[in-house]
C-alpha cells in the first residue's frame, strides 16, 4: 500500500507541476476509478520500465542511455554525443540500432501511452553553425527523433510531441567536460495517460 501511495503521489504531482488541480472527494465513484486507473497505470510504467531494462541491459551498463521513473513519466535518457555530432541535428548511423529497439518497445509494447521528446544542450555558445542558438539546436534535435520513430518506425503521430530547452534545464555542471557531456541528452518520456471514466467525462475534465 505504501508503494501504491508513493506512485500515486507521483503522477498526482506531475499533475501539479503542469499546473492542475487534482480533487478527489470522498464516496465519489468516478474518483474511485479515477485512483484505479493511476494505478493501473503506475503497474503499466514499472512493467514497461523492467522490459526496458531487460532488453537494454548492454545500453543501460555501458551507460548510453539511463531509465528513471520520473514525476512526468517513465525517463529514457540517451546520452546526445551518441545521437548526434557537435551542432548537428541529423541523428548518427551508429544511434539507429539503439533507437531501433527502443521504437520497437515503444510500439508493440506500450501502445496506450504518448511520448514527449525533449532535447537539451549543454552551454557552449554556438559559433560555427546555422543554429541562432541551443534553443533552436535542442529543438531540431527532438523533432529528429521524432521523425524518426513516425517516418522509419511507423509509430502514430498522434502519440508524439518535441520540445527543446536549450542548455536551460542541465542535470550536471557546465564547468566540466564529463558535465557537459551529461547535459547533452534527449530524453524520450512515456508520459501517464489521460483516461475516460466509466460515469461520463474523463480524467482530463477534472485536471483543468
Amino acid at each position: 500500500m505504501k508503494n501504491l501511495f508513493k506512485g500515486l503521489l507521483v503522477f498526482v504531482l506531475s499533475f501539479a507541476l503542469a499546473g492542475c488541480t487534482f480533487i478527489i472527494q470522498k464516496g465519489r465513484r468516478s474518483d474511485a476509478l479515477k485512483i484505479e486507473e493511476l494505478s493501473n497505470q503506475l503497474d503499466e510504467l514499472a512493467q514497461a520500465k523492467r522490459l526496458l531494462e531487460e532488453r537494454l541491459g548492454k545500453e543501460i551498463s555501458d551507460k548510453q542511455i539511463k531509465l528513471q521513473m520520473m514525476e512526468k513519466g517513465l525517463v529514457i535518457t540517451v546520452v546526445g554525443d551518441l545521437l548526434f555530432d557537435s551542432g548537428k541535428a541529423q541523428i548518427r548511423q551508429e544511434a539507429y540500432p539503439l533507437l531501433d529497439k527502443v521504437s520497437r518497445i515503444l510500439k508493440d509494447n506500450m501502445g496506450g501511452f504518448n511520448i514527449g521528446i525533449e532535447g537539451y544542450t549543454d552551454n557552449v555558445a554556438i559559433k560555427h553553425s546555422s543554429w541562432k542558438s541551443n534553443w533552436e539546436l535542442s529543438t531540431a534535435r527532438s523533432l529528429s527523433v521524432l521523425h524518426f520513430l513516425v517516418n522509419e518506425k511507423g509509430i502514430s503521430p498522434e502519440r508524439l510531441s518535441a520540445i527543446g530547452f536549450g542548455e536551460y534545464r542541465p542535470v550536471a555542471t557546465n564547468d566540466t567536460r564529463e558535465g557537459r557531456k551529461l547535459n547533452r541528452r534527449v530524453e524520450i518520456v512515456i508520459q501517464p495517460k489521460v483516461s475516460k471514466v466509466k460515469d461520463g467525462g474523463s480524467l482530463g475534465e477534472n485536471l483543468k
